[in-house]
């Protein structure tokens, strides 16, 4: 008789431990500028970034379940990397934890070929 584990139902702000992830994530400090409903935007730290979402921190607070736009100032590229739509799925503090649900193939690419690039 095999032992049914209860179903994990993530908390409303998750933390980064409790996030599954996927994908390799590359640690790097860069700029990334983020742009929500109305005149919401403002100015993050980029920490790490892997091909489905990246980890930040701001001084402007954001909430979990945010939709934004983002544009991720990568090393060695010299136009910012856009990403249409991406959500906010946990807060810790000032750091944040955004997956990218809107990117189109082309930046897409241009990201997995950057992270291609550095990693072994």
């Amino acid at each position: 008789m095999s032992k049914t584990l209860p179903e994990q139902v993530p908390s409303k702000s998750e933390s980064p431990q409790s996030v599954e992830r996927r994908g390799r994530r590359l640690p790097m400090s860069r700029r990334l500028f983020f742009f929500g409903d109305g005149e919401f935007e403002g100015e993050a730290t980029l920490l790490d970034v892997s091909t489905n979402g990246c980890k930040a921190t701001s001084l402007t607070e954001v909430t979990v379940g945010s939709s934004l736009k983002l544009s991720l100032f990568l090393q060695d590229q010299r136009w910012p990397l856009r990403i249409d739509h991406a959500v906010v799925r946990w807060v810790d503090g000032p750091c944040f934890g955004l997956e990218f649900t809107g990117i189109r193939p082309a930046q897409r690419e241009r990201l997995r070929s950057m992270l291609m690039k550095v990693t072994p």
